[in-house]
């Protein structure tokens, strides 16, 4: 599905569906402390049903399975939803092909619900009265981010610099740490309980650090296949000229746990 938001890429046009294979092969690189951090909050752990917004091939599931939660995924691209349920073979985990804005869900179903990778393509104004409603009496929403540092790192900065070659509007470059930015809408409902940002090293080879890239929404996202083609070209010949066969990329890793608010009559009783 086409996607067309001015917040992004100052309203270039994107489709996840477009880029579902290299987005399978070469984005599930969260390293395992990225999921250790999660479980060791109490979260997605047995015993609790999980809702993972922005699922895309459903990394997040299929990676936190292990931890015994219950999942449900959501993506808009029903490309991405068709490799979640691929490669997600043998595992108990259902997936919804429908945006955020469109899920319907009953009340105080969750006990937590993510959002991985996704959470500024919302329109937080029609959601975050559902994600409410949608959790349990102390849910959590938890947000999760994780990005490579290009001022720190020459493989990320010359490798960003070519995508905005092709995609000069792209707005998915020169990331530096920070806390993840939660709407303001949130804070009706939900209070802000622990937030953290810790600095991982990825390891790539070539070939996967291009496939990476290629995965981007300024890559195969965006750019139609011959211009696609061309920037792989260009950056194979980069990543031949200045990067090893293997290699670690410098990322920062960040979450964002909120709390659902307690109503009067929770806090009563």
């Amino acid at each position: 599905m086409e996607i067309i938001d001015k917040r992004i890429d100052k309203g270039k046009a994107f489709d996840w569906g477009r880029t579902s294979d290299s987005y399978a092969k070469f984005r599930d690189i969260y390293p395992e402390i990225f999921y250790d951090k999660i479980a060791a909050r109490g979260l997605c752990v047995s015993g609790q049903t999980v809702l993972d917004l922005g699922t895309g091939t459903g990394v997040l599931p299929r990676n936190m399975y292990k931890y015994g939660a219950r999942w449900i995924g959501t993506d808009i691209s029903e490309n991405q939803i068709i490799k979640a349920r691929e490669m997600s073979e043998g595992m108990d985990i259902e997936y919804i092909a429908a945006s955020a804005e469109t899920l319907d869900f009953e009340d105080a179903y969750f006990d937590v619900i993510t959002a991985c990778q996704c959470f500024w393509y919302f329109d937080h104004d029609k959601i975050a009265d559902r994600l409410y409603r949608w959790l349990k009496p102390g849910g959590r929403l938890l947000v999760l981010y994780m990005a490579w540092l290009p001022f720190e790192d020459r493989i990320a900065e010359e490798s960003e610099r070519l995508v905005l070659k092709y995609s000069p509007d792209w707005s998915g470059c020169g990331e530096t740490r920070h806390p993840i930015e939660i709407p303001g809408c949130y804070s009706k409902n939900f209070d802000l309980v622990f937030h953290d940002e810790y600095d991982v090293n990825v390891h790539f080879t070539r070939e996967s650090w291009n496939g990476r890239m290629k995965a981007c929404r300024g890559v195969g996202a965006s750019l139609d296949p011959p211009e696609a083609a061309m920037w792989e070209k260009e950056h194979k010949q980069l990543l031949n000229r200045i990067a090893p066969e293997e290699f670690d990329i410098l990322h920062y890793a960040a979450m964002a746990e909120l709390e659902k608010r307690k109503t009067e009559n929770e806090i009563i009783r």
